[in-house]
């Protein structure tokens, strides 16, 4: 078994808030870097920051990341993520998203600063670059990994709007899921392989 063996073509990581999915693909990153000295990775960060508390967690993370693994490179993508798979992945690259709840959060709640909230109208094109993406995926030269919230499995919420969202990433997160080797569910810290091998 070669030492890339071990890395799924496409993997899914979902989780709750502070599940510990954001530091599982950082591990699958480093582990990639270590395996072989040709080897790169790239993270696309999706979030944006609105506030001053988004900014600290940005600014956070960044930081932590750097100190966790200092080779991972960072892009910014929070809407065009077909477009910045599609140029960042090569044969030599892995590739981390994280995350997509956010990119669809973008696409169907964009937020506007005249008012400072969030819009409810759904971008038009969503189908366009929903499309998009699964054709970047599918065509990505290297392992992608990508974050994700699993978000379904508390109370039915009380609004339109959130139904509609919790129904989109839930559709998402299928679609994913179906299109990687392997999806790994965190809990407390924990992965639980849910399709293909550890």
């Amino acid at each position: 078994m070669t030492a890339t063996a071990r890395f799924a073509r496409r993997e899914l990581i979902l989780g709750g808030q502070k599940s510990g999915k954001s530091r599982r693909a950082e591990e699958l990153a480093a582990a990639w870097l270590a395996a072989d000295a040709g080897h790169q990775a790239v993270l696309i960060a999706t979030a944006e920051a609105h506030d001053d508390e988004m900014r600290a967690r940005i600014l956070r993370h960044q930081q932590d990341r750097a100190l966790r693994v200092p080779a991972l490179r960072t892009a910014h993508a929070p809407r065009d993520l077909a477009a910045a798979l599609a140029a960042l992945s090569q044969a030599d690259t892995l590739v981390v998203v994280d995350c997509l709840t956010l990119w669809l959060t973008h696409w169907l709640m964009p937020y506007t600063a005249e008012d400072s909230e969030p819009n409810k109208a759904p971008a038009p094109n969503w189908p366009a670059q929903h499309a998009h993406f699964f054709e970047a995926l599918a065509g990505a030269a290297g392992p992608v990994v990508l974050v994700g919230n699993e978000i379904g499995l508390g109370v039915i919420p009380l609004g339109r709007e959130v139904r509609q969202f919790v129904d989109a990433l839930g559709t998402l997160n299928q679609g994913v899921a179906a299109a990687c080797d392997r999806v790994t569910l965190m809990a407390a810290g924990l992965p639980l392989c849910l399709k293909g091998s550890t």
